[in-house]
């Protein structure tokens, strides 16, 4: 009888996350099934918004499995009441395809959808209705105030929504072509990697050395970390997405081990939903194969109108199996002066007085002065691709 020697690797299978509603949709077209131009020019032509683009390319990658198309509207009262769709599958946000009320009547069977006046994708018609925008916004956003800028991209758009089924001609690689990776690619490289578990850190703004640590921390617990930054449409005064991968491939590049992290951008356009949208970027995570994600302190908010750690009590609606995707939740951390070193209120014993802490508008006030932002707060590196990005000509 020959014994197995203890020192010999076992062969080991596992699998990532299943994503929502249990397959990874593919709504894009394949080489080869590509509609005859012809065809496309005879049908009526309806131009995507950016926001309409991004949720376009999010539903047919997969990236907001199950969905198929954009909602209709049973799908879309539950999941505005009840945080769920129809059929009882946890949903937060939702994605709906705004018109006009003068131009619905026009939009029935197959529309060919544009952007920048180029076809994108198709659109098959399935229902068209009102759109309930004063209860959308309270649910939704938790204010009906116009200034909250998601409220004001809701009374922006159209009165009627339209459902149906899309497919999307090409996924747009857009400015990013290196880092921009559908669900199924993200997940190919992972696999590839042998990665059993992965956490995801969402950010539409440069990361600064809380989150640093907050994805060190997270990197002690699993293998590896997806960066995975928002690109899609902000609000003007965030900090633009080129000097946002900038700064980004520059931290990665120094500081963080390159086997153990992937940059790879997330093209969804960003609706400051706070709660609801933490909700949104975990259940997306899961379908990227991501296994544990990153929820800190006011996550997706804007402005006051969310409390400082609404985004990780709202996940107690579902339960962990319905998830799928851990919440590794964080409290607020910081530069402690006295204890030399990131901490949050957890470690840190003493009094805001030591706290080295910057709001985002105070960083771009010293970056447009030409001010050096203290090394505490962030990489030197990373602080030089900023303040090149916001020097003022002449």
């Amino acid at each position: 009888m020959t014994l197995t020697p203890l020192t010999q690797p076992l062969p080991t299978v596992f699998t990532l996350p299943t994503p929502l509603g249990g397959e990874l949709i593919s709504r894009v077209v394949r080489p080869g099934e590509a509609f005859e131009l012809k065809e496309l020019g005879l049908l009526p032509r309806l131009e995507l918004s950016g926001r309409s683009y991004a949720d376009l390319e999010m539903i047919a990658t997969g990236a907001y499995s199950p969905l198929t198309g954009f909602l209709g509207e049973r799908d879309y009262l539950s999941v505005i009441e009840h945080l769920r769709l129809a059929d009882g599958t946890p949903w937060s946000i939702p994605i709906t395809l705004p018109v006009s009320r003068e131009n619905a009547r026009q939009y029935s069977g197959r529309v060919l959808l544009t952007f920048g006046g180029e076809a994108v994708g198709t659109l098959d018609v399935s229902e068209r209705y009102e759109a309930h925008k004063d209860f959308e916004a309270r649910e939704v956003y938790r204010t009906t105030d116009p200034a909250h800028p998601g409220v004001a991209a809701l009374n922006a758009a159209g009165e009627i929504y339209l459902a149906g089924d899309v497919t999307l001609l090409e996924v747009p690689r857009g400015h990013f072509p290196a880092h921009h990776r559908t669900p199924a690619e993200v997940r190919e490289v992972t696999l590839a990697r042998g990665w059993r578990s992965t956490v995801a850190f969402q950010t539409r703004n440069p990361v600064h050395r809380a989150h640093e640590y907050l994805q060190k921390v997270a990197l002690e617990l699993v293998d590896g970390l997806l960066l995975h930054p928002l690109v899609g449409q902000t609000k003007n005064d965030d900090v633009p997405a080129e000097t946002r991968m900038q700064s980004y491939e520059v931290l990665l590049g120094q500081y963080y081990p390159a086997g153990r992290t992937l940059l790879s951008v997330y093209p969804a356009a960003m609706r400051y939903a706070g709660p609801r949208e933490a909700i949104l970027h975990a259940l997306s995570r899961r379908n990227y194969g991501a296994s544990h994600f990153i929820v800190g302190r006011d996550h997706a908010g804007v402005g006051s109108y969310y409390g400082s750690y609404d985004a990780q009590e709202i996940f107690s609606a579902y339960t962990p199996q319905e998830l799928g995707i851990q919440i590794l939740k964080f409290e607020h951390t910081f530069y402690c002066q006295t204890c030399g070193q990131m901490v949050s209120p957890r470690t840190c014993p003493h009094d805001a007085s030591h706290h080295l802490i910057l709001s985002g508008t105070k960083v771009r006030e010293k970056l447009r002065a030409g001010e050096n932002l203290p090394p505490e707060f962030t990489r030197p590196e990373v602080a030089e691709v900023l303040r090149a990005a916001y020097q003022l000509p002449g």
